[in-house]
């Protein structure tokens, strides 16, 4: 198994891509923290890794509150004394269009988005040693439709940010990668009024959250060990189509 004993970090971790990616590092024997802010799926999600034979624990977290975060980071090396893998997948979206967004709406977007990948790199990187860091971005970060243009602005960040991190930082001490995702079954999705109003038309195959806890973990494993600062779109198609 390609986790065994990894102490391994999914922001997200209650639902979808994350919860997803959650299972399938339990089932390959890592240690699984769930960071999410619902008690009851965080137990929920802890209770089904656990049945896989695996270890995990939820911790609360907002995790756009800098406070929180490096609370939750510091009671995981506590515990554990390191971190071998970080997922930053847990996002947001908002469907106004860009001159009638608030401004608190821009930023806790950004916050929940943007600014915790870069909260828990810092906390989590000095625990570090040929660790490996996949942030969940998006098609949106490439091509876009109207009104989410916040939530492609972050994404596109997510992938600047962590090209860039591979500069800072030595293959040796973390490898950083991205993926972005297409249309996945999730509640993100069929919650999108674009797409329940047809303005954004869902062509071809939608993806389901193990589709993309596959690639997740691959870029997460060892044997993606040649794999830096590069960013694998796991989409079904759905870029050509945008």
């Amino acid at each position: 198994m390609r986790f065994t004993n990894k102490v391994c970090l999914v922001t997200g971790g209650t639902s979808g891509i994350g919860q997803a990616t959650c299972f399938q590092l339990g089932r390959e024997g890592a240690i699984v923290i769930v960071i999410g802010r619902n008690d009851e799926e965080g137990a929920q999600t802890v209770t089904q890794i656990e049945q896989s034979g695996a270890e995990a624990q939820f911790i609360k977290t907002d995790i756009g509150n800098a406070d929180q975060v490096k609370q939750c980071v510091d009671t995981v090396i506590e515990k554990y004394g390191r971190v071998d893998v970080l997922v930053n997948n847990a996002a947001m979206m908002t469907f106004t269009p860009i001159v009638d967004l608030s401004i608190e709406d821009w930023d806790n977007l950004m916050n929940v988005n943007l600014r915790s990948t870069f909260l828990f790199c810092k906390y989590c990187l000095p625990h570090m040693n040929k660790g490996s860091v996949v942030n969940v971005s998006s098609v949106h970060g490439h091509e876009t439709t109207p009104n989410v243009l916040p939530y492609a602005a972050s994404k596109g960040g997510t992938e600047a940010f962590t090209r860039g991190l591979c500069l800072e930082y030595p293959s040796s001490q973390a490898r950083f990668n991205c993926v972005a995702p297409g249309a996945v079954n999730t509640p993100m999705l069929w919650s999108n009024p674009n797409v329940k109003s047809g303005k954004e038309k869902i062509e071809g195959e939608v993806g389901t959250p193990e589709n993309l806890a596959a690639a997740i973990c691959f870029l997460a494993s060892d044997e993606a060990a040649y794999v830096n600062g590069t960013t694998l779109v796991v989409d079904g198609g759905r870029l050509d189509r945008l």
